[in-house]
């Protein structure tokens, strides 16, 4: 699946020093229901402290604590220097969320198609073993942060042909789905099940993974580049979600982790281009779905950094992702897949890391 980048970078504004003040809401639920024993088990509470902390470090933002004493109390003022408009002020999530105490590092395609990426293209121990190395390696190039390995299923895939509902699409049947989250399982992981809409919809599609994503592993992925909202059959122009697309999959979500009593969910959305996504600054993160804006482009690593920088950064929402093509990226002229160490220089550093 082919992406077009744009070129042009970012450009980023003056630091300057400013007092910050993290702007979010109470703590949510604290249990959830498992799917094994049908009981509700406690979810230890929201490290407030450690979640502004681990928000501002993504953001690159340095602080430092002055104390001034008066002759009745003493006032501590945080002062921090931002290169940018991140981070972005948002809502607290439910306990038991997992960003940003967590980088997630996933492994994408489907299992038909050696074309669609990894998940795909090599025999499932050979894809398994590889997935523990990255995510080790990510571990390593960031300390601080622990990871968490994950399957991202294509589970709705966008197809040339009308099919007989004339939706352009192809829905993956249960064991593929379920092959997915015994994969995760067997590494400890969480699963992504991704939907490409082609000419349905959202409200149509998800309903009928709602017995999967009401298990606490399993989140969601979308992607406008396949959602046609014109007819167009998909893959002749890039597609677009607009906010109303993203909230109604995020409240979706919120509803199936308030009823089932889960943590927090994860939504990510791709996006390489600015009108994949319309209306960003109405995307509401509830405190039940976390959504991360995932930079799906290929290309040389001016290219990624370019688009990342300008179609991403500038446009805030909660927090990022990046996906790393492991052909794509380094087909010449290209200069070699990005390390670690170069996606983390990013502003915000990216939370999910997605490969290809």
């Amino acid at each position: 699946m082919r992406k077009n980048f744009k070129y042009g970078a970012y450009m980023g504004v003056a630091v300057i020093a400013i007092v910050y003040t993290l702007g979010f809401s109470p703590l949510a639920s604290s249990e959830y229901r498992s799917e094994i024993t049908d009981r509700f088990i406690p979810l230890p509470e929201l490290d407030k402290a450690d979640y502004n902390a681990r928000v501002l470090a993504l953001a690159h933002v340095s602080s430092t604590t002055e104390t001034f004493f008066t002759a009745t109390t003493s006032v501590s003022v945080v002062s921090t220097t931002s290169p940018s408009i991140w981070p972005i002020s948002t809502v607290y999530p439910n306990a038991g969320a997992l960003l940003p105490f967590k980088r997630v590092v996933a492994y994408y395609g489907n299992f038909y198609s050696k074309g669609m990426g990894v998940l795909g293209e090599y025999p499932t121990e050979q894809m398994l073993a590889q997935l523990a190395s990255t995510t080790e390696m990510w571990a390593a190039a960031d300390p601080t942060t622990s990871t968490i390995p994950a399957i991202h299923y294509v589970a709705v895939v966008a197809q040339a042909g009308a099919g007989k509902e004339g939706k352009y699409i192809l829905r993956m049947p249960d064991d593929q789905i379920e092959h997915a989250l015994n994969l995760a399982s067997r590494i400890n992981g969480i699963v992504f099940l991704d939907v490409q809409v082609g000419l349905s919809t959202l409200q149509h599609e998800l309903p009928q993974l709602e017995k999967y994503l009401k298990m606490p592993m399993a989140h969601l992925g979308i992607d406008p580049e396949f959602s046609m909202k014109n007819g167009e059959r998909p893959g002749t122009v890039i597609g677009t979600f607009d906010a109303a697309d993203i909230n109604y999959a995020a409240e979706y979500l919120a509803r199936l982790v308030r009823e089932n009593h889960l943590p927090p969910k994860i939504l990510v959305v791709h996006r390489f281009t600015h009108d994949m996504v319309t209306n960003y600054e109405k995307i509401q993160p509830l405190p039940e779905v976390q959504i991360v804006i995932d930079m799906d482009g290929f290309g040389s690593k001016e290219k990624k950094y370019g688009t990342y920088n300008r179609v991403v950064a500038p446009e805030p929402v909660q927090f990022t992702g990046i996906k790393l093509f492991y052909k794509n990226d380094v087909r010449p002229p290209a200069d070699g897949l990005l390390s670690p160490e170069e996606v983390l220089k990013l502003t915000p550093a990216p939370i999910y890391i997605q490969y290809q």
